[in-house]
């Protein structure tokens, strides 16, 4: 596989919604062999633990070793064994670790992967053990990993993606906007791809809605309460999410978005912005690698501005995390390898590797994030995302499957084509939804 191909990739994997069954899991309690986590951080760094990822060999096989072999030296008497898993498969075998209680001592997961597992009392909770270290992580990466409707949080947070606006200023300077103000909310996003669709005379439409990653994420951002609190029930089907909906039938009907565009996903959307279709292209900076090689005069043409907010003024963002199991028979040397890999010094090395973002925040603080003097997008990119990853969250349900999002998205999409009201498509949406995450 492609550095390029692994640039998406790795964003990818940082979004993705991966929904792990807690069918077959045991209560959730401690191995009776495994330390308590209150006193696990004061132990003795020592001995031989198993350190797990998702499928990042053999492309980061050199930075990950590097990472280890500096552990080692740093805790003499320490040994870290690193198991890859591939995307294949993982989920069942996570689910079967996990049920027979041999999870690895140090695991790489996402909010979606872990959140099941989280709430049978699976991991160790960090604000417990490791209460000092909150405050090194930037807080929405740290909360991330809580579960609603109880204590604690339980994943250090790894590496983190926040999406930018990137848009083309060759239309924005045909349509007559300033090509130096990209938007930088909903409002200003619909009017600027409408201004340039309307003046483009249908040659080039103002956006793509990419539904499936989009829509709910843009409902958060709206400030709709998209769960209850106790994050059982769907709730979206609320005033505000309605005006949301019928602006974005309004779009469509009115030829802002392309007319093929409602069953399309972010690689059709890619497509369509490298292909000088549309002119505003909400994704993460990573993409802009991408759009250079595969688009040169697209991405001379590229500007880059903050994230699309609403209402909420939150911006996203998507956490990979590390996890110590609750069963982990050596949970101090865990604990400290989790904190060593995921410090500064090794975020940062990380992110000069793969377009990512660390979690601690004297990384976020480093010239490569705030300096981008040599007026380079890409330099301007990372600025604005490092910017906005100081309040921002990760909005996304967990609970928000592929079950979930594939009625949710269905809805949306013939109210969208005048088939249902918008609040006809929303009441059933959440009606649907409901049923199939057993509410």
């Amino acid at each position: 596989m492609t550095t390029r191909s692994w640039r998406s990739g790795l964003a990818l994997l940082a979004v993705t919604t991966l929904t792990l069954t807690a069918c077959g899991l045991d209560s959730g309690e401690s191995d009776d062999t495994a330390e308590p986590a209150e006193s696990a951080a004061a132990e003795e760094i020592t001995g031989k633990i198993t350190f797990s990822t998702l499928q990042l060999k053999p492309t980061f096989t050199e930075y990950i070793d590097g990472v280890i072999d500096d552990f080692e030296a740093e805790y003499p008497g320490t040994e870290v064994e690193w198991i890859d898993i591939p995307f294949q498969g993982a989920q069942e075998k996570i689910a079967t670790d996990a049920s027979a209680g041999t999870l690895p001592d140090v695991i790489n997961l996402n909010p979606n992967f872990a959140q099941p597992l989280e709430s049978e009392g699976l991991f160790v909770d960090l604000d417990t053990a490791v209460p000092e270290l909150r405050e090194d992580y930037v807080a929405g990466a740290w909360d991330a990993f809580q579960v609603p409707s109880q204590e604690g949080s339980f994943g250090f947070p790894w590496y983190l993606t926040s999406e930018v606006t990137m848009y083309n200023t060759d239309e924005f300077e045909a349509a007559g906007l300033d090509p130096e103000t990209p938007p930088a909310t909903f409002d200003e996003l619909y009017a600027s791809a409408t201004t340039i669709s309307e003046s483009s005379d249908g040659e080039v439409y103002g956006m793509h809605p990419a539904l499936e990653n989009r829509f709910m994420l843009d409902l958060a951002k709206e400030g709709v309460p998209v769960l209850a609190d106790d994050g059982t029930t769907w709730t979206f089907n609320t005033p505000e999410a309605v005006e949301h909906v019928e602006k974005l039938a309004e779009l469509y009907q009115d030829g802002v978005f392309p007319p093929d565009s409602l069953t399309e996903d972010h690689a059709k959307e890619t497509e369509a912005y490298q292909a000088g279709q549309v002119a505003l292209f909400p994704s993460g900076p990573n993409f802009l690698t991408i759009i250079e090689e595969n688009a040169p005069e697209i991405a001379e043409a590229t500007g880059v501005g903050p994230q699309i907010t609403g209402a909420s003024d939150a911006a996203n963002m998507s956490v990979m995390g590390l996890m110590v199991p609750t069963s982990s028979e050596n949970q101090a040397t865990a604990l400290k390898f989790a904190e060593f890999m995921t410090n500064a010094e090794n975020q940062l090395a990380f992110s000069k590797i793969v377009t990512i973002f660390p979690s601690v925040k004297d990384a976020l603080a480093d010239p490569y994030f705030t300096d981008d003097s040599d007026g380079t997008v890409e330099s301007k990119a990372r600025r604005v995302s490092a910017e906005q990853l100081d309040g921002a969250q990760n909005l996304l349900p967990v609970q928000y499957d592929d079950r979930v999002k594939a009625i949710v998205v269905g809805k949306v999409q013939l109210a969208m084509t005048g088939d249902l009201s918008a609040q006809e498509a929303l009441d059933q949406a959440v009606e649907e939804a409901n049923a199939v995450s057993g509410n």
